[in-house]
């Protein structure tokens, strides 16, 4: 999928600004940035069904632990 959008917008860029070595460069330029977004998209696609579970672990434990006592909680500071 990643080279997909490389090679897309690769030709775009070259399409926009005809075929010389500036735009070449450019075309990378742009090309570079666009996978770099698209792997950071990916990676956090991917992760986020690990921080739902890290939230929900998160409240879970709140939600069971035992409410401290007014008294308890100024001792414990």
């Amino acid at each position: 999928m990643m080279e997909i959008l490389f090679v897309l917008g690769f030709f775009l860029m070259l399409l926009l600004t005809g075929i010389s070595l500036l735009g070449i460069i450019a075309a990378l330029v742009v090309a570079t940035f666009v996978m770099l977004f698209g792997g950071m998209l990916a990676i956090v696609i991917k992760m986020l069904p690990w921080l739902v579970l890290a939230v929900v672990a998160v409240w879970i434990y709140r939600a069971c632990r035992k409410p401290q006592s007014k008294s308890d909680r100024w001792i414990s500071r």
